[in-house]
């Protein structure tokens, strides 16, 4: 196949991570960059060589050169511009979180199948050569009786949120809130290791905006608890573990890119790490762009109906019921 021509729509430290990855991903190249604000658009352009800077969302979407576009947008805008660049035509990679409700993550993803087009959450855990290894051990653990994750990002964002200012990631109105952006990567990696829970509560610190910058969340299983902490008013050590009848796995840094597996169980102590490259990025951008250009969309799909699409519902239901509603909510 050709090489992919992306478009980008954001200009956010994540898409700088996902563009210096996709400089290292052969097939792939930036093609056009997508920003309301023009000198902000030629800056991203000029650092990673694309030709193009399109201030107008319509004229973008409509651009012949444009295969791919990456959304990476305030989380409230995922839903309206993924369902506009599928109507377009264009593969579609969006920024974690999808969707702020469960029904638009359907409604996308049968859009996309139906069109036989490319869609995708952005979030590098399920492209992470750990991963499987977390998967694995946990038939080495024994009956899983206790999930604990905790991912814990003092965010230089919270000091302008302190001095009055409202960044999207603390705005209600754009969907933010920790939950929305860190905690989301261990409710993402609990479903994904173990399905959809019977039960999902959250407990959130809230500001006085009504935002959450901390919390809990509470996913209840048949034979277990999971207790996911996530905070970006704090300061701690990320990790996640998770407690079997028979021993243990503890995954260093936490859900967002498991850096290194340790595995305790009856047999020993085993200490993983398949992932040489520390950017995680590069996992994902590699994946991704392998199973764009086979023209694998199945993939795509199944990780969308299989992992995030509960994950959505997880997190909707959850976050309603501590009262935390966004616009567009029902």
């Amino acid at each position: 196949m050709k090489e992919l021509r992306l478009g980008t729509i954001g200009s956010g430290p994540i898409v700088l991570s996902i563009l210096d990855s996709i400089q290292r991903t052969p097939g792939i190249r930036l093609e056009a960059v997508y920003s309301r604000t023009e000198e902000k658009g030629r800056t991203l352009a000029a650092d990673y060589g694309a030709k193009k800077v399109i201030t107008d969302l319509e004229a973008f979407l409509a651009d012949p050169d444009v295969d791919v576009v990456y959304i990476a947008s305030p989380n409230l805008l995922h839903y309206e511009q993924t369902k506009k660049a599928l109507l377009a035509g264009k593969h579609v990679v969006c920024e974690k979180p999808f969707c702020t409700r469960a029904d638009q993550v359907q409604e996308l993803l049968e859009l996309a199948e139906t069109r036989r087009l490319f869609l995708i959450e952005a979030v590098p855990t399920p492209f992470l050569p750990n991963f499987p290894a977390v998967r694995d051990a946990l038939n080495r653990i024994g009956r899983v009786r206790l999930v604990l994750g905790n991912y814990t990002q003092y965010s230089a964002r919270y000091e302008k949120l302190l001095a009055g200012e409202v960044p999207n990631v603390f705005n209600p109105e754009f969907a933010g809130g920790c939950l929305m952006d860190i905690n989301y990567y261990n409710v993402y990696l609990t479903i994904a290791l173990f399905g959809p829970p019977a039960q999902a509560v959250y407990r959130p610190n809230l500001f006085d905006n009504g935002i959450d910058t901390s919390g809990v969340m509470y996913l209840s299983y048949p034979d277990f608890s999971a207790v996911l902490a996530g905070a970006k008013d704090a300061r701690g050590v990320s990790s996640f573990q998770v407690e079997g009848e028979r021993g243990f796995l503890y995954v260093r840094n936490g859900s967002n890119g498991l850096a290194e597996v340790q595995v305790v169980s009856e047999e020993g102590e085993e200490t993983i790490n398949l992932q040489p490259d520390a950017n995680r990025w590069f996992y994902e951008v590699r994946a991704i762009t392998g199973l764009i250009r086979s023209g694998d969309c199945d993939t795509a799909y199944s990780l969308l109906r299989d992992i995030t699409l509960p994950t959505v519902a997880a997190v909707e239901r959850a976050r309603k019921a501590a009262g935390l509603i966004f616009p567009g909510d029902t």
